[in-house]
């Protein structure tokens, strides 16, 4: 059976042909579709959306020590929040195979940082692969689970952003019954304390050494030899691509899929063999270093774009310093379009009011929030990881409360899958040390900026199960915070309500704004509690309109500025009534519009 699959969908059917019992995760893009297909196979697999990547690899672990084959994946930077208990997995081993994807995305398409994650492999001392194809994907995961039984440690795949998300045919295979394995109590394998991990840490080399064996003799290393050619490139995962689109086959190549440990041997006997090699890698001197260390000069970092995607058109202006012939155009006439909210977003208003303050700083979180930084409001003066806000908050609450500086105070904003998170423990270091920040938690009712995936306070498991919600007002409360308001932040007075009511306050406060994302498919609750959300429209009143752009300024693209009439209108197709706009217009031009 063949079938059109992404590499994320590819690596979601390798999982389910491997015997693959459990899997956990947190969204984030580019990783998301993986579990979201891998959650389709309920029959077979039980798949669930932990709160973050370290309960996700925690969870994932224990199952398999029980016995079971699991699955995680996370994108690069939720490695970092995943490392803990990785790094101590590694150490302890597995009983039913484990395997951990890692989607790394060079280019920085929609994250904080571009991050090589193949370094994880080498640091946690665990194997890697690297598929170029969704083929190859799917292949690598069955291959990843035999190799992971039969030397007891964890696997890790490593995608980037094109891999996870270009399309090719997949040689579909059988599900493979594997079963659940016998767990049979062993604490000096499992229970990390010192006099245990020294033991494992010995072990841990000595199966590294094997490892290297197994990489040397991979056939997921494979090298391309043309005759008489002069130069040899070496390369790994969707790279090899980029490569063999710009060279075709006029050069010889060694494509690397077994990355860690890397085939020395190999990469050796292969650059023995030309005058000239190449190294194309994204984004770090990771497979040029290992040439380097093995005494050959390449053309690598030091010529090729150490950052950013290593895509054909960046190699060829590189190579020969041309480009392929495209449309031309003028450029200065192409309007930007930055991301923006979308129309009838719940955040808008809040953000519209807290950016107008000017004795406010503002601490932020990832998230489509995030976009408040920016123009038309401003609200946001700095942010680092996800869960980050509040004790970004209080460590800057106290440095104000040291200088004296009474005219400031800092708020913090964070969604609420990203309280879930890890918002929580700011928050509780926040009533602990008794920080004068004001925690804002914008509550959508879903985790919108990956794709609208189940979070604990949405009501629904991955797999559609009903279960209990988690109310954010009452684990605030639980936490230690004393002064907490819910608000509709689509109520201008009622935001500007709660920001003064919360500035008079000395001590943690939490603001939490409560409205569905604009995009979410309502559930019973929602139907219930907002019953009258996105059911009516505004317009503007022609006659009434004065061209003064105030209702632009909230920043809804619904709402369109007509530069030769000096008149606004609203796109009826985009609006949702929020009413944001018609609250800042000074004239009254935005009203209902009439069924």
């Amino acid at each position: 059976m063949k079938k059109l699959f992404t590499g994320n969908e590819a690596i979601a059917r390798g999982v389910y042909e491997a015997g693959v019992v459990y899997a956990s995760s947190y969204p984030g893009t580019p990783s998301t579709e993986i579990l979201d297909n891998i959650a389709k196979y309920k029959d077979d697999i039980l798949a669930e959306w932990a709160n973050n990547e370290k309960v996700a690899m925690e969870a994932v672990t224990g199952a398999s020590i029980l016995g079971a084959r699991t699955f995680s994946s996370a994108k690069h930077v939720g490695i970092n929040v995943a490392s803990d208990p990785l790094f101590a997995a590694a150490y302890s081993g597995v009983n039913g195979g484990m395997v951990i994807v890692t989607c790394d995305e060079p280019g920085q398409h929609s994250s904080q940082n571009e991050q090589d994650n193949r370094h994880y492999a080498e640091f946690a001392k665990i194997p890697m692969f690297e598929p170029a194809s969704s083929q190859e994907c799917k292949d690598m995961v069955v291959e990843a689970y035999e190799l992971s039984e039969k030397y007891d440690c964890p696997v890790f795949i490593r995608m980037t952003t094109r891999v996870c998300h270009s399309k090719g045919i997949v040689e579909c295979g059988e599900r493979k019954e594997v079963g659940i394995k016998e767990y049979v109590k062993n604490a000096k394998k499992y229970v990390t304390v010192p006099v245990n991990s020294k033991v494992r840490r010995r072990l841990l080399e000595e199966r590294m050494i094997e490892l290297k064996k197994v990489a040397e003799n991979s056939p997921l290393n494979i090298s391309e030899i043309v005759e008489d050619s002069k130069v040899g490139i070496i390369t790994s995962g969707m790279c090899y691509n980029y490569a063999k689109e710009v060279f075709g086959n006029e050069v010889s190549y060694l494509k690397i899929g077994f990355s860690y440990p890397l085939p020395s041997k190999t990469i050796k006997d292969f650059c023995e063999k030309f005058d000239e090699i190449y190294v194309l890698e994204e984004n770090d001197m990771f497979l040029e270093k290992e040439v380097r260390v093995l005494g050959f000069d390449c053309k690598g970092n030091n010529f090729f774009p150490f950052m950013g995607e290593m895509t054909p058109d960046r190699i060829r202006k590189v190579v020969d310093g041309k480009n392929l012939d495209a449309i031309e155009y003028e450029k200065d006439k192409v309007v930007p379009r930055p991301p923006a909210l979308c129309a009838g977003c719940p955040h808008r208003g809040f953000y519209y009011e807290l950016g107008k303050r000017k004795d406010i700083i503002v601490a932020g979180d990832i998230g489509c929030y995030s976009l408040a930084w920016a123009e038309p409001y401003n609200a946001m003066d700095f942010n680092t990881a996800m869960g980050g806000a509040p004790g970004l908050a209080h460590g800057g609450s106290q440095v104000l409360k040291m200088k004296g500086d009474t005219d400031k105070r800092i708020f913090a904003t964070i969604g609420d899958s990203t309280f879930f998170h890890t918002g929580i423990n700011g928050m509780i270091d926040m009533a602990y040390n008794g920080s004068n920040a004001v925690l804002c938690i914008l509550d959508n009712r879903i985790t919108a900026m990956t794709g609208h995936q189940q979070n604990p306070g949405s009501g629904y498991t991955l797999q559609g199960k009903e279960t209990k919600i988690l109310e954010i007002e009452p684990i605030v409360k639980s936490c230690g915070i004393d002064h907490v308001r819910t608000i509709n932040p689509n109520d201008l007075k009622e935001v500007n309500d709660a920001i003064d009511w919360a500035l008079g306050i000395d001590g943690p406060v939490v603001i939490i704004t409560r409205w569905p994302c604009v995009l979410k498919k309502l559930s019973a609750q929602d139907k219930s509690e907002f019953d009258n959300v996105f059911k009516t429209k505004n317009v503007i009143d022609q006659d009434k309109c004065i061209g003064c752009k105030k209702g632009t300024s909230v920043g809804c693209p619904a709402i369109i500025f007509d530069k030769d009439k000096k008149k606004a209108r609203i796109d009826s197709s985009s609006c949702v009534g929020c009413d944001v706009c018609s609250q800042v217009c000074p004239v009254g031009a935005i009203v209902k519009e009439e069924k």
